[in-house]
């Protein structure tokens, strides 16, 4: 079973790794003719969204279930969510509208036509390297994209963390909340349990979009009202992802 599952994730990877180069270089190369984000650059985008779902669904055995997406309000909002593998964006990216705006980190966006490309779609970046000194600029960044219609998406952890592993929120999105005066909308997922290491586990990855925080909370009350929410509910998914495995003697 492990070895046919690792020929089944290798098989992906080839695939996925392979479009992506692909489809990185024709939208860097559209960006930068163009030099501004386009109907064609969203299109291949939201291909390359679709595309991966299915590769994943029907190669590995890994399935992707929404929920709560009635939560999201209309309008320009914050979505800030946990972080435990390259499939979170493929699950948040299609309740993104057609003007999503991810915080990423500044090395992204340094590689060769997959900079352009994530900068044509409105893709914000933050030089880690700079800590605190990072934040004005995002914010910055931030305000000129929630002024052309985008929704702020950002990972708070800053990074991906395993299953389980203690939190560890940053500042930045307190900074966002305070500064745009948006709804924040938490997301809890499992991705970690199926996502994990090179060889993919077949299951069913959930994403979970819980009630927004309402704008205008005082900084330290947004931060605990943001982790508990988050928090709870990934713990929730996760006890309910370990059963699931469990029963297929994954676990």
């Amino acid at each position: 079973m492990r070895v046919v599952q690792a020929i089944r994730t290798a098989v992906f990877y080839v695939l996925f790794m392979g479009q992506t180069i692909i489809l990185a270089i024709v939208v860097g190369l559209i960006a930068m003719i163009w030099r501004r984000r386009t109907e064609a650059s969203w299109r291949i985008a939201t291909y390359w969204r679709d595309s991966n779902v299915a590769l994943l669904r029907w190669i590995v055995g890994v399935k992707t279930e929404v929920t709560g997406a009635e939560n999201i309000p209309p309008g320009a909002c914050i979505i800030a969510a946990k972080h435990q593998s390259d499939w979170d964006i493929f699950a948040i990216l299609p309740h993104t509208d057609e003007q999503p705006a991810y915080i990423a980190k500044k090395e992204l966006i340094d590689i060769p036509f997959f900079g352009q490309a994530a900068k044509s779609i409105n893709t914000i970046p933050i030089d880690r390297k700079l800590g605190a000194q990072a934040i004005p600029a995002m914010l910055k960044a931030a305000g000129e994209a929630l002024s052309r219609g985008c929704r702020i998406v950002i990972y708070p952890e800053g990074t991906r963390k395993k299953p389980y592993a203690a939190p560890d929120y940053k500042p930045g999105v307190a900074g966002l909340y305070a500064q745009l005066g948006v709804p924040c909308i938490p997301v809890a997922l499992d991705s970690g349990l199926f996502w994990t290491g090179f060889i993919k586990k077949p299951g069913k990855i959930v994403v979970e979009f819980l009630p927004p925080i309402p704008a205008g909370l005082k900084r330290a009350e947004f931060m605990a009202a943001l982790e508990e929410r988050i928090e709870t509910g990934t713990m929730k998914l996760l006890a309910e992802g370990r059963q699931i495995l469990a029963s297929k003697g994954l676990s």
